[in-house]
């Protein structure tokens, strides 16, 4: 059991984005994927098949079954997608597909979150968490006991990431993203740390470089205009940030993304 690839897809958008994610594909035998589509609109192709997108909705697909995702003009569709190898379990993931299109709400994102973290950690325990977190969620998702989590902080938690998400170009900061969800920034940043493990401008500084990757492998800007666009001081400083967090500068992780797009 292994999580195979476990990736956050923001607002796509691009046009050789919307070509590499709206492709027909399938995975190799005993390989399944999960899709949890955040924000945005648009429609999901399973075999033969086809069910709209809505924000909140989960598809499951088998091993060998051809599928694409088709976003809406203007939608930027969010959504994290999970490719696990799991052989034994082929049964409950068949099971699952026949259940499309499965809604399960907007603020299971902190769920998915963590899992892709613990995906690509470099520690195997955190790694092997990720698969069973996975598995556990999904066999709830079958008995009909997941649904909507909608009450209290996490709520907050939640309306303030869809804030930052849709201002990600806009150089928020810490009293902004608190006066949103009408918190006290010190307390706002308590919350958010306990949840998240992080705090807010951290995690908001990793939406921004969320989106350089996703500009960096699908559109023309070049380095300097990307970090004009996320209103970064100085071109310098967004290569550094990058650097810090992808371990890659830009151009050399752009030049070695577009080759693996080519292929």
């Amino acid at each position: 059991m292994e999580i195979l690839d476990a990736v956050f897809v923001y607002q796509m958008h691009e046009k050789q984005e919307l070509m590499w994610h709206q492709r027909v594909h399938s995975h190799e035998e005993g390989s399944f994927e999960i899709h949890y589509f955040v924000s945005g609109s648009g429609t999901f192709t399973n075999g033969n098949k086809w069910y709209t997108i809505t924000p909140g909705s989960l598809f499951v697909t088998s091993d060998e079954t051809e599928h694409s995702i088709t976003t809406d003009e203007g939608a930027n569709l969010t959504y994290y997608a999970t490719l696990i190898s799991c052989p034994l379990q082929e049964e409950l993931f068949t099971k699952l597909e026949i259940k499309h299109p499965l809604h399960i709400g907007t603020n299971w994102r902190f769920f998915f979150e963590e899992v892709r973290d613990k995906a690509l950690s470099s520690k195997e325990e955190l790694r092997l968490s990720a698969c069973h977190q996975l598995l556990g969620f999904l066999y709830n998702l079958l008995a009909g006991s997941v649904s909507e989590r909608a009450t209290g902080s996490h709520v907050r938690l939640e309306k303030a990431i869809r804030h930052m998400q849709r201002h990600v170009f806009d150089n928020l900061s810490l009293n902004q993203i608190a006066s949103h969800v009408d918190l006290d920034p010190s307390y706002f940043v308590r919350l958010f740390r306990k949840r998240m493990n992080t705090t807010p401008m951290k995690y908001y500084s990793s939406l921004q470089l969320e989106a350089a990757r996703a500009l960096l492998t699908s559109s023309d800007l070049s380095i300097k205009e990307i970090a004009a666009k996320l209103q970064f001081c100085s071109e310098f400083h967004f290569s550094k940030q990058f650097k810090a967090s992808t371990g890659s500068s830009p151009s050399l992780y752009r030049k070695t993304h577009l080759q693996l797009l080519g292929n």
